[in-house]
């Protein structure tokens, strides 16, 4: 059961990641990579689940399905929140959901510190001139035309913020 877990991470891992680069190369989340993290989540819940001599605890504790269901929720529809006050893209918004699923409750208040020291290094780094040995890098000639637009793409902020949480309980 725990190489399966294992297993449907790293896959949400790498699904998260490739979020975050279509973001940063054209500021849009499709559809299917949301579709796919909230399916992994949903076989992740259900190899949980049917590996838990407890179920009610699985499923019902904050720390359980539970939880990380009421946290993707509650995520996404500050997303939807945010949105709709036009300061999100609609992909960074869908993207709240599976984020909060695997954060889950308990990973709310680190997901959300990490994201605001994210983004608070982003803006100020958007500042920072490119230094012109590297300005011709494609990765580079990138940041110029996201700080020329003014368009963050949160959805880099939100992963890499996310996986850091993900990552708390490995590094302690």
């Amino acid at each position: 059961m725990r190489d399966v877990v294992v297993f449907i991470n790293s896959i949400s891992v790498l699904l998260f990641l490739y979020a975050a680069w279509t973001d940063f190369r054209a500021w849009k989340i499709p559809n299917t990579i949301v579709l796919a993290l909230v399916t992994l989540y949903a076989l992740r819940a259900m190899v949980v689940i049917f590996g838990s001599e407890d179920v009610g605890a699985a499923l019902f504790a904050s720390s359980g399905i539970g939880g990380d269901v009421g946290a993707g929720l509650l995520m996404f529809m500050l997303g939807v929140v945010l949105w709709a006050f036009r300061l999100f893209g609609a992909g960074d918004a869908k993207l709240f959901l599976p984020i909060g699923l695997f954060v889950g409750w308990h990973g709310m208040l680190p997901f959300s510190f990490l994201l605001l020291v994210l983004g608070v290094v982003t803006l100020l780094a958007l500042r920072l001139p490119v230094p012109l040995r590297v300005a011709h890098l494609a990765f580079f000639m990138r940041i110029e035309e996201i700080r020329a637009s003014r368009k963050i793409p949160y959805g880099v902020l939100m992963v890499f913020a996310a996986l850091l949480t993900l990552a708390l309980p490995i590094i302690q």
